[in-house]
């Protein structure tokens, strides 16, 4: 098949042509984003291969359908950029990768929390200005500190083994429990009383009509003073506003940010010689109990080969009609849960 792969950079195309050695499909790279201005660039192709900030929303759909493309296979386990109603109505199949490497996502947080907690950060710039100082460098055991998990599902459920490792009593919330988190006694309770109790929050959900803003000011308000607040899913989940409040308050007192709600313009570019155009953003780079990284939580070896390998054999299935775990072959919307029917979350 010739698939259009989109939003690429030097690391996916290498991962990608290693890994097509096995599979044969024809595979065109472009830089840009797909959006409505650029899908004319699938002419020709039957697939196109897109990643968490490409758009494609109606318009961009039905240009991709009237240029004849089938297949949209996205190299990520989110599926928030895509209107699935549209690409539904317009007979276009939508595949994903929806467990590429848990573990990458999952020790990323963990790495946020310790650098945050030990102000890792700040230290190591220090010591590169020969300041020796501990002096506002104070941290916390994890050791016997309350965490609290929003999302059990593969990654929420290895950091909870992670944290559990470090002896940290553990809440959780989600739709349904995990029976693999219970198992580590991890105790699932409301939104509301996981806030109260959990001095370190990590959100590991997909962004949904109903999990946008998620943390918003009065969930904010509900948590404790000088909370953790960690977020490696999708951007949308945290009204950075209403963040940069709880910064300013006091409320918030550590927050690590692979994600970002504008992070389309930011990430993934070296924007090093320019002005930041953002404001909030620029704002928030002000705090010093802040970490952000550029939705890098995936960026790993295991992980990059996975998600090459999962999505050519997911269009390899499309080709052969097979549905399987990680493959929609026609995908159904489901009301009851707003994801993707038969995928897992």
């Amino acid at each position: 098949m010739k698939i259009a792969v989109f939003s690429n950079k030097p690391y996916t195309e290498r991962t990608f042509q290693s890994a097509n050695e096995s599979y044969g499909h024809q595979l065109c790279f472009f830089e840009e984003r797909l959006n409505h201005h650029t899908a004319d660039l699938a002419a020709g192709c039957e697939a196109v291969c897109v990643f968490v900030n490409d758009e494609l929303g109606e318009p961009t759909l039905k240009r991709l359908s009237n240029l004849g493309v089938q297949l949209i296979a996205l190299r990520c386990a989110g599926f928030n950029n895509v209107d699935l109603y549209a690409a539904e109505r317009l007979g276009l199949s939508v595949v994903r990768v929806p467990a590429y490497s848990p573990y990458a996502v999952a020790e990323h947080t963990l790495g946020l929390i310790l650098a945050l907690n030990r102000q890792i950060h700040r230290a190591h710039g220090r010591i590169r200005e020969a300041n020796f100082s501990l002096e506002g460098l104070l941290g916390f055991d994890l050791h016997g500190t309350p965490a609290g998990i929003i999302g059990t599902g593969k990654i929420g459920a290895i950091v909870a083994r992670i944290l559990h490792g470090f002896g940290c009593p553990l809440y959780a919330y989600d739709t349904r429990a995990n029976p693999e988190c219970e198992a580590l006694g991890v105790q699932y309770v409301s939104l509301d009383d996981l806030y109260r109790q959990s001095c370190i929050i990590t959100l590991h959900c997909p962004l949904t009509p109903q999990t946008h803003h998620l943390i918003d000011a009065a969930a904010i308000e509900k948590m404790q003073d000088g909370v953790m607040l960690i977020n490696t899913s999708r951007g949308a989940l945290v009204d950075t506003k209403a963040a940069i409040d709880g910064l300013k308050s006091g409320r918030i007192g550590y927050l690590g940010l692979d994600v970002y709600e504008e992070e389309a313009d930011l990430f993934y570019e070296d924007l090093s010689n320019k002005i930041i155009q953002d404001d909030i953003f620029a704002r928030l780079m002000m705090f010093p109990n802040v970490i952000v990284t550029g939705h890098q939580g995936f960026f790993t070896q295991n992980a990059l080969l996975a998600i090459a390998d999962t999505t050519l054999a997911n269009v390899v299935a499309f080709e052969k009609g097979v549905c399987q775990n990680t493959v929609l072959c026609r995908h159904v919307i489901s009301s009851n849960h707003s994801v993707v029917k038969g995928l897992v979350s």
